[in-house]
Parts: C-alpha cells; sequence; structure tokens
C-alpha cells in the first residue's frame, strides 16, 4: 500500500479510501498478508467498464453531430434571411 500511494499527494486514509472505492467498484482485488496489502487489477471489470465507456462515447458522439447540424442550419438561415 505504501509503495502504491508514493507517487501520490493523499495522506494514506486519503488513499487507503480511493482504494476501498476501486475495490466496491470491483476495479482492483486486494490481499492482506501479515502487516502489508497488496492490490491487484481486475481486468475484467476494466473491459466492462471501457464498454460502457464506448457505448457512451458512441451515443455522445451522435448527439454532438445531431447539434452541430442543427446550429450549421440555423446559422445557414439566419445568413440567408
Amino acid at each position: 500500500m505504501t509503495e502504491l500511494a508514493a507517487p501520490f499527494d493523499l495522506a494514506m486514509p486519503s488513499f487507503l479510501q480511493h482504494m476501498r472505492v476501486l475495490e466496491s467498484a470491483g476495479l482492483v482485488k486486494s490481499h492482506k498478508q501479515g502487516r502489508s496489502r497488496t492490490y491487484e487489477l481486475d481486468p475484467p471489470a476494466f473491459f466492462l467498464a471501457d464498454n460502457w465507456l464506448d457505448i457512451q462515447r458512441k451515443h455522445w458522439n451522435r448527439r454532438l453531430d445531431q447539434l452541430d447540424s442543427l446550429l450549421t442550419e440555423l446559422h445557414s438561415e439566419n445568413t440567408h434571411e
């Protein structure tokens, strides 16, 4: 845990809280052995998150394209008046 937290400017309790959130989301797994706690990524969970993000990205790209078309059309109408 200490080695993992070292690059971040967070107090250990704050870092631990972040790790617990990641663990409760299923993105990491932790194992305690003696006084040491180790964390490992859970790749299948990241694949699920990536798929969800891809769906959201496609949805919002489509919506933004629709907005762009509408704004272009409105701008075109205003310049022709």
